[in-house]
């Protein structure tokens, strides 16, 4: 049998977000950003060749040369993507993973913003060693998820888009929806997140609720958790905006491991 591959421990990881595309260097023995994370605003429109070379441009600020990861909002199989629910629809049917290669230069590894959120948590922040089924929950624009059973990731579970209520759950519940709706935290909550939560609980039986986007700040998660009741744990994302970079980190280190 043949040596397993070495992978590089410093690996840059960019999220790319509906309202900025950040990526930073990670240390993906530790999951720690190894510098400060660089930010640009996403291109609108959001189309795939003008975020491609909006990710090329973080890599010469952060003067990255070598293979990186990246995380997509929307379904990802094999590099393609085959939704487009927060982005433009120019990405359905997109290969992403061939597109930024070729603008970046360097070999690239493209998954779900979600899914690679939760591939962090768990290996580094609230999902650490636990077992059972995990669900993560991102509350932004949208709602993202990622779905883990004994630590195990199935890909592009996008349970945001399950309809609820006449409506998809994200409609319904996202962090957006409180912001442009002028909702309370408490009314959000009770109102919004609860049953939605209630429903997710019914279709997965999940041990572990890990709460994770810009709601899971501590000032924000201490003013509307008290407001949740669910028979799984519930808990904040560890890890905050980070994840996402970390998680695209490890998923190119995953990438060059496999060769």
């Amino acid at each position: 049998m043949g040596k397993k591959k070495k992978a590089p421990r410093k690996i840059l990881g960019v999220d790319i977000g509906g309202s900025g595309i950040k990526g930073a260097p990670v240390q993906t023995r530790t999951g720690e950003l190894i510098s400060e994370r660089y930010r640009i605003p996403t291109p609108q429109p959001a189309t795939p060749k003008a975020v491609a070379e909006t990710v090329h441009e973080i890599m010469k600020a952060t003067g990255w040369k070598k293979p990186i990861g990246c995380t997509v909002p929307g379904r990802v199989v094999r590099g393609v993507v085959q939704t487009a629910a927060n982005i433009d629809d120019a990405w359905i049917g997109t290969d992403a993973r061939s597109l930024f290669s070729k603008v970046c230069g360097v070999p690239v590894a493209v998954l779900n913003d979600a899914d690679a959120a939760g591939v962090a948590e768990m290996k580094y922040g609230a999902g650490k060693k636990e077992e059972g089924t995990t669900l993560l929950l991102t509350f932004g624009t949208g709602i993202g998820s990622a779905l883990f059973v004994d630590g195990c990731l199935v890909p592009n579970t996008e349970f945001g888009h399950i309809r609820y209520d006449h409506r998809i759950a994200e409609h319904v519940a996202a962090d957006s929806v409180r912001t442009k709706e002028h909702l309370s935290w408490e009314k959000w909550a009770k109102r919004r997140v609860q049953p939605v939560l209630e429903m997710y609980e019914f279709l997965l039986a999940p041990d572990l609720i890990i709460v994770g986007g810009g709601v899971s700040k501590p000032e924000r998660w201490e003013i509307f958790s008290p407001f949740l009741d669910t028979k799984a744990k519930l808990v904040p994302a560890a890890l905050g905006n980070e994840a996402g970079i970390v998680g695209a980190a490890l998923a190119c280190r995953e990438m060059l491991k496999a060769g």
